[in-house]
């Protein structure tokens, strides 16, 4: 079946880096791209970064970008987020999403389960 299975979170300092990573399987992970959301409590899903399936395009939040840097290793099924000069506001569920659609996601998009990243001193 269809996984999605991220990893890497953790509480960190601020001003710290994590990287973020994303195991697929039971799916065609190449032909997918795919996108790193997160929740804080309390606020909206934001939608942080994004790759083409190809691995060339990519797209991010005003809120990270030139601090966050989606790749993928589509040999290896795997996504990832690598986040540096972390602020307490990046604290947050990052959640993995694979869908066919660059710029937006339906209701076929796949989902994991989420993995906490904690900023704080």
């Amino acid at each position: 079946q269809v996984q999605l299975v991220e990893s890497g979170g953790a509480l960190v300092q601020p001003g710290g880096s994590l990287t973020l990573s994303c195991a697929a399987s039971g799916f065609a992970f190449k032909e997918y791209h795919m996108k790193w959301y997160r929740r804080a409590p309390g606020k909206e899903r934001e939608l942080v970064a994004r790759i083409g399936n190809f691995g060339v395009a990519t797209k991010y939040a005003d809120s990270v970008k030139g601090r966050f840097t989606i790749t993928r290793q589509n040999v290896k099924n795997t996504v990832y987020l690598q986040m540096k000069e972390l602020k307490p506001e990046d604290t947050a569920m990052y959640y993995c999403s694979a869908g066919s659609k660059f710029f937006e996601s339906d209701e076929n998009d796949y989902w994991g389960q989420g993995t906490q990243v904690t900023v704080s001193s």
